[in-house]
């Protein structure tokens, strides 16, 4: 995930089963700042865990040398799925938390703002757990398709 707030960028990488984040800061949200996280990434998480990239459709993402790194990485998959319900969930945290209730002074105290709050997210940290089955979920998208059918749309 690439997040712009000002001229502070933060990268975050969300880890769906345990609702940790690893979470990194720039001046920029250029491509090479991304390759720099993605390295991180590769740092920190276990070798032998496979890595999901879901990326938002920031130009960041698309550049010639982030598109062809996982592929010299073969444990990280561009993907897309639900996973990225969740991560829009912990950038909603962050954002109503701390971004829309905070006064920011200056660009390096929303910066340590932001990374207190990565951290303190990290002490207790708790994945996003579905209520609904996908049946639960199917049935609600059907009674909606019957509700709507004939309403002209």
């Amino acid at each position: 995930m690439g997040w712009t707030a000002g001229i502070t960028s933060l990268f975050a990488a969300f880890n769906v089963a345990d609702g940790t984040v690893i979470g990194e800061l720039h001046r920029r949200h250029r491509a090479a700042e991304f390759k720099k996280f993605l390295i991180m990434i590769d740092m920190a998480v276990p070798a032998e865990l496979e890595v999901h990239l879901i990326c938002n459709t920031c130009g960041t993402h698309k550049a010639p040398a982030i598109k062809a790194w996982p592929a010299r990485h073969r444990r990280f998959t561009p993907t897309g799925s639900s996973w990225v319900d969740q991560v829009e969930r912990w950038s909603g945290f962050l954002a109503d938390q701390l971004i829309r209730r905070g006064a920011h002074k200056s660009v390096q105290r929303l910066g340590a703002d932001i990374r207190d709050w990565i951290s303190q997210s990290n002490e207790d940290p708790k994945p996003f757990v579905w209520e609904k089955s996908a049946e639960e979920v199917l049935e609600s998208l059907a009674r909606h398709c019957r509700r709507i059918s004939g309403a002209g749309h």
